[in-house]
């Protein structure tokens, strides 16, 4: 292929608040890197964000200000729902590319796994769309926070720091979270909508597996790399305040799959394990 600058590229897809674009320049850089070993950053510094690429499109708020999502038997309660996972998966997006564009020191392995990362994102962002079109609302109808943007920019300066925070930590959350919201969705399992959206959430769970441990495998990359134990992992967690008490839902057989030992998982929660 033709050199091409993945770094300007990868930019314009991130500040992008068109899912079409970002699909279409995402498939670009992934064909790019799949067929070269090596991509020249000379002269490349990443730009600091500052505001994510749906600021246009959403309102942005506190997350204490966010109504709780309890009522599914109506479409708007059910819309509530799908929205909020719906901005986490466009959020992921923006986080995979992110991965790629804030750190062009890593091997090229590392791009083309954030790179697929990124793909699996747009395409469950697409089928939460679907579903939120089919209730009669859009992305951007609802509020939204904004945190994983700002954990983005907090962890901009150590690719260790970012695969422990964004990864690990909450894309590891969602592995706890996931099927506690399809246990609650269970009973209405009949309603096509919610079959609909337990179908995705299924799908959406056993891609995250992966995707937790593409984040294992390059934090323990960097571990190894400046000569680090593992357990730095608490440390990291620690200095972003994320570790101030037990998770009362830790979702131990997707964790272990995605790469935790059982002696992180019983420092993260209450829990069992072998």
């Amino acid at each position: 292929m033709l050199f091409m600058n993945i770094y300007k590229i990868l930019e314009e897809a991130i500040r992008s608040d068109s899912i079409e674009l970002k699909e279409k320049l995402t498939q670009q850089c992934f064909e790019y890197c799949s067929q070269n070993s090596f991509i020249s950053s000379n002269g490349f510094s990443p730009l600091l964000f500052d505001k994510p690429s749906y600021f246009n499109r959403c309102e942005i708020v506190e997350p204490k200000a966010l109504k709780t999502r309890k009522d599914f038997d109506t479409k708007e309660g059910l819309a509530t729902l799908v929205h909020a996972i719906a901005h986490i998966e466009y959020s992921a997006i923006d986080l995979a590319l992110d991965a790629v564009y804030r750190f062009p020191e890593m091997p090229m392995a590392y791009k083309i796994d954030w790179l697929e990362v990124a793909q699996d994102e747009i395409r469950h962002y697409k089928m939460l769309d679907g579903l939120l079109e089919e209730l009669g609302f859009t992305y951007g109808d609802f509020p939204v926070h904004c945190g994983l943007f700002d954990a983005s920019i907090e962890t901009a300066k150590d690719s260790l720091d970012r695969m422990a925070i964004i990864p690990r930590y909450y894309e590891a959350s969602g592995l706890d979270v996931n099927p506690q919201i399809i246990k609650k969705l269970d009973n209405k399992r009949k309603l096509p909508m919610v079959k609909k959206l337990i179908d995705a959430l299924n799908i959406i769970y056993e891609e995250e597996i992966s995707h937790v441990h593409k984040g294992d495998r390059w934090f323990k990359y960097l571990c190894d790399e400046r000569d680090l134990e593992y357990v730095t992992y608490f440390k990291i967690l620690d200095k972003y305040k994320l570790l101030s008490k037990k998770r009362p839902h830790v979702n131990v057989d997707a964790r272990q799959k995605a790469g935790f030992s059982c002696q992180e998982l019983k420092k993260l929660g209450n829990v069992e394990c072998f």
